[in-house]
């Protein structure tokens, strides 16, 4: 049966998902997944370039390449997620393997040593994958509090007839028509109200604006599963110059973007005395999609023969972002058997903007000739500034009021070091991220650690990187409800990256 794709109007906005604070966040994280060097000493590149990678830190890493130069990554990455919620522990793994970035570099040579200005002029293309969105979770659990709360809570003061059916209309038809003229929260009244998980107090009384849960209290045995796949990136065109010999320049633009699919299941199940429902299985879609761009400048100087510094700044990204949701919903009673609600309905959200915040770059290097380096990065976003707005007439202003009152700025250092013996190369590298929440019980700070080695054959070079991070979080079921059950999640995740280089 073919699906209904149904444009749903602004007032709709206030349930959309990725309106909700922690999404908007993910949108505006990037964490470059690139080549097997850059993350084997943990990014730490700010000061250094010479890299295909380190140029999504400073742009004016390109113009420290001796030579044209390119390189494509290949990576496998295994999450595992620890998943503790009332009663219950699960723990779930997931691998996926994603070709990270390829890129080069160009390099034109002006060959007088003495000449002043411009010594040397690099134009960069590449790519590179900044967020890997593939995710397992699962989460159960005892709990007292009832998913019932989340339909009652949308339902309270809608019409009775407004969500019942007429003679002939099918599910399809009412679903459709509250997303066009009510908005989301109505459509989940209407599908509370469809499966038997609410009842109006009066059911008489087409007027009637009062629901009851037909869930009675007690204890419920609760499932959460979580998936979602996609990842983002961005394209990159680079320009750079080395100026006096000691000075490099670098330029950046950008375009970005998101991918982002996923779906939830959550289950329900109780035998308290008076349940008229004794089982619920509510399953959402959603499904991202989104572009934008942004522009990057940044110089790297040669203090002195084993000092470099160097400082970079990223503007905000600028997405525009489109949404689609679908949804089902399943009951069982003992008594009455089992209903299920099922439209065959796309949501389809108005576009928005999002608009992240940018990065300030600070970064030192100490070079031993051609032994070994050591690399110290610093950078600092402000989470707080994060925007969401429209084109469409849709008012942001309470969504933004959460994100200034819950996120902060955030700090995150990253060390890296190198060292050399003939043909190879050792690396290792530590990373800290500060928690870009207020409350760092909703998402902790993130630290991680690297190693790797390198073999250069002449013209071409080969790359290995392990890395390894982790990071404490709460997974809210369904944010922006009055159902605010979560699970504590220990997430770490360890990869694997090879990267292949070429000289010409």
């Amino acid at each position: 049966m073919k699906k209904l794709f149904l444009f749903i109007g602004v007032l709709s906005m206030s349930f959309l998902n990725a309106q909700d604070v922690t999404d908007a966040l993910r949108y505006s994280q990037q964490n470059i997944l690139g080549t097997a060097r850059y993350r084997g000493m943990s990014g730490a590149f700010g000061a250094l370039g010479g890299d295909i990678s380190s140029i999504q830190i400073n742009p004016a890493g390109s113009a420290v390449f001796l030579n044209s130069y390119g390189s494509m990554t290949l990576s496998s990455s295994r999450i595992t997620n620890e998943a503790n919620y009332f009663n219950g522990f699960a723990s779930e793994n997931s691998t996926n393997v994603n070709f990270n970035q390829i890129g080069t570099v160009f390099i034109y040579d002006n060959y007088d040593p003495n000449s002043a200005g411009i010594n040397r002029i690099s134009l960069g293309l590449t790519y590179e994958q900044t967020a890997d969105n593939a995710d397992q979770l699962i989460a159960f659990g005892r709990s007292t509090n009832s998913i019932d709360s989340f339909f009652l809570s949308e339902a309270q003061d809608v019409p009775l007839d407004l969500i019942t059916r007429r003679t002939g209309e099918s599910v399809d038809d009412l679903y459709s028509f509250l997303g066009e003229t009510q908005g989301v929260g109505t459509q989940q009244a209407f599908l509370g109200h469809e499966a038997f998980v609410i009842e109006a107090d009066d059911p008489n009384d087409p007027d009637n604006t009062i629901y009851s849960s037909n869930i009675a209290p007690g204890v419920f045995d609760q499932e959460y599963i979580y998936e979602s796949t996609g990842l983002n990136g961005k394209f990159t065109f680079n320009v750079g110059a080395q100026m006096n010999q000691d000075f490099y320049l670098g330029f950046n633009l950008n375009s970005h973007f998101i991918n982002y699919d996923r779906i939830t299941d959550f289950f329900e199940g109780n035998n308290n005395t008076g349940s008229n429902v004794n089982e619920v299985l509510f399953t959402n879609r959603l499904s991202t999609t989104g572009a934008g761009f942004s522009v990057q400048v940044g110089g790297i100087a040669k203090v002195s023969e084993i000092l470099r510094l160097g400082a970079s700044y990223e503007s905000p990204t600028w997405y525009y972002i489109e949404e689609e949701t679908v949804q089902r919903l399943e009951t069982f009673s003992d008594t009455d058997g089992r209903a299920i609600v099922d439209p065959n309905v796309v949501n389809i959200f108005p576009e928005y903007k999002l608009r992240t915040p940018a990065r300030y770059t600070g970064s030192a290097a100490i070079l031993f000739g051609q032994e070994g380096l050591i690399s110290l990065d610093y950078s600092y976003r402000d989470y707080g500034s994060i925007n969401v707005s429209s084109d469409e007439g849709v008012n942001f202003s309470n969504l933004n009021g959460d994100i200034d009152n819950l996120l902060q700025g955030a700090s995150t250092i990253r060390i890296g070091s190198e060292w050399r013996n003939g043909n190879w190369s050792f690396r290792g590298g530590y990373s800290y991220e500060e928690s870009p929440y207020k409350n760092d019980l909703i998402l902790g700070d993130k630290s991680g650690f690297s190693v790797g080695l390198g073999y250069n054959f002449g013209q071409f070079k080969f790359d290995f990187a392990y890395d390894y991070k982790e990071q404490q979080r709460e997974e809210q079921f369904f944010p922006n409800s009055s159902f605010t059950n979560f699970a504590v999640v220990d997430t770490y995740r360890d990869s694997y990256t090879f990267t292949l280089g070429m000289n010409f």
